[in-house]
C-alpha cells in the first residue's frame, strides 16, 4: 500500500505543480495530464517552438522537476485534404520529429489518421478472443466470458472512442464493425454481444 500511496501522492503533486504551467505565447496551448505535457503551436507561430520548450525546462527547473528532451517528440499536424505543398519548419535540436504519436492511448499520425490506431486495437482484440475460445473449450462458462469480454475487448474498442471515432475513414469503422461482427456471430463465442449495439458511441 506503501507504493499505491506514493503513486497517488505524486499524481495529485503533479496536478497541483502543473496548474500554473502555461504558454510563453498566448496564441499557443498547453494541455497536460499526469507526467504528460503537450504543447499544440499553430502553424503561423512556429518560430515559436524553441521558445516553449525553454519555457517549460524553466518552469520545470522553478518547481524542483527536470524536462528530459530525450523523451520529447516533435509531430507536424497537416490536413490530408490539403493541396498546398506544405514547408515543416526546421528541426529543433535534440528533439526528435515523429509521424505517429500515441496520446492517452490513441495513436494518431501527422495525418489526422487513427487507421494504425484501430488495426493496433483490432489485432490485439482478435488475440483476447483467441484465448477466450480456448478458456470456453476448456470449460469456462458463458457468464465468465461475457465478463472477460466486456472488460477487456469491449474496453479496448471503445477507449476513448468519442475523440477519434470522427477521423476514422470507411475502412476504419469497416474494420471494426467487422470484427464485432465476427465476434458475435463466431460458434465458440454465441452469447457474446456486439459492443457497438449499446454504447451508443458510434
Amino acid at each position: 500500500m506503501h507504493g499505491i500511496h506514493n503513486r497517488i501522492a505524486d499524481h495529485y503533486r503533479n496536478v497541483v505543480i502543473s496548474c500554473d504551467l502555461t504558454t510563453a505565447t498566448a496564441i499557443n496551448r498547453v494541455c497536460k495530464y499526469a507526467d504528460d505535457t503537450y504543447v499544440i503551436i499553430p502553424a503561423c507561430n512556429s518560430h515559436s517552438r524553441l521558445a516553449e520548450l525553454d519555457h517549460i525546462d524553466t518552469w520545470a527547473g522553478h518547481n524542483n522537476l527536470h524536462l528530459n528532451r530525450v523523451k520529447c517528440v516533435e509531430l507536424i499536424v497537416s490536413a490530408p485534404w490539403r493541396r498546398r505543398q506544405f514547408d515543416p519548419p526546421p528541426c529543433i535540436p535534440d528533439i526528435k520529429r515523429v509521424t505517429t504519436l500515441t496520446i492517452l492511448g490513441v495513436m494518431i499520425t501527422n495525418k489526422l489518421s487513427v487507421s494504425e490506431h484501430v488495426r493496433t486495437v483490432v489485432n490485439s482484440c482478435a488475440q483476447i478472443m483467441h484465448v477466450i475460445r480456448i478458456r470456453r473449450s476448456r470449460g469456462m462458462d458463458d457468464a465468465q466470458l461475457q465478463l472477460v469480454y466486456h472488460a477487456v475487448v469491449v474496453s479496448k474498442l471503445t477507449c476513448a472512442s468519442s475523440s477519434w471515432w470522427g477521423f476514422t475513414t470507411a475502412s476504419d469503422r469497416q474494420r471494426l464493425e467487422g470484427f464485432s461482427c465476427v465476434s458475435a456471430v463466431d460458434k465458440t463465442c454465441t452469447l457474446l454481444t456486439n459492443p457497438y449495439t449499446y454504447t451508443g458511441v458510434f
